[in-house]
């Protein structure tokens, strides 16, 4: 329930450098939003203080490039190229692109797919995609879900390279990763391929914790992500306190710190 404003401006008075924002189908950031809508929120940004490090959207689990409804896919589509069009005025350089999905434990509603049709149709979508993107000079960063698909880092190597184009990458969610396998070897398997990372934390006993309180070996992270070259943002995704929603942002913001100084 925060506006952007106030959100940029507790983000830099907490220590960080950037900021994602989220495309939705209402708010401030919207599918029918504006050129002159969207640059106000490179101005904010600039004005504070922060940079805007990343364009995400929640939108792919509602209006998924695999789903059955070719209506639907043709709608994945426009959200993309409506993400990738918002990303070029805000000066982003990467977008959030979930890749579909064959199942969502956590929608039970949601359709099941079988993961060849999946695999392709999705494939498809963002081959076609990538040359809106080189027109923009977007990067899509796909990124790891809980979607039981793209389930280790070899298949979604050989999965970007099949669009042929270096402007579809891997958005790596590290914390997303621990339930199957182990973040370091995503980002040595992906290298160069890897476009952006989400930092969070998460317990193999199934439920995602504060940064530094879960399974993720973070100094080997970091460690993984020097040796491919990786230089850009670390965005943080977690969950607010019920009763205290702005406290997480500083408790996060001191948690990266010691990542960072890989202490």
């Amino acid at each position: 329930g925060m506006k952007i404003e106030e959100c940029m401006r507790i983000a830099k008075d907490a220590g960080f450098e950037g900021i994602e924002l989220a495309l939705d189908e209402v708010g401030e950031i919207n599918l029918a939003s504006g050129e002159k809508d969207v640059l106000k929120f490179k101005q904010m940004a600039e004005d504070i203080g922060i940079e805007i490090s990343g364009l995400a959207t929640g939108l792919y689990w509602k209006y998924p490039f695999t789903s059955n409804s070719k209506e639907i896919r043709e709608k994945a589509e426009e959200i993309c190229k409506t993400q990738i069009e918002f990303a070029s005025i805000l000066g982003v350089d990467a977008i959030l692109v979930v890749p579909g999905y064959v199942g969502v434990d956590f929608a039970p509603e949601s359709e099941v797919i079988e993961y060849d049709i999946a695999y392709q149709r999705a494939l498809e979508s963002l081959t076609l995609l990538s040359s809106e993107a080189e027109k923009c000079n977007i990067y899509i960063g796909v990124e790891n879900v809980w979607n039981k698909f793209l389930l280790s880092p070899i298949e979604m190597r050989d999965f970007i390279d099949k669009t042929n184009s270096s402007y579809v990458g891997a958005y790596v969610d590290v914390g997303n990763i621990i339930y199957i396998g182990y973040p370091e070897h995503w980002i040595k398997v992906l290298g160069k391929r890897i476009k952006k990372v989400h930092v969070k934390d998460y317990k193999r006993q199934g439920c995602f914790v504060d940064l530094l309180a879960g399974d993720v070996n973070y100094p080997k992270v970091i460690e993984a992500l020097e040796e491919i070259g990786y230089d850009g943002y670390l965005n943080a995704e977690m969950s607010p306190y019920r009763n205290y929603p702005t406290q997480i942002i500083y408790n996060t913001s001191k948690s990266m710190d010691r990542i960072l100084s890989r202490e």
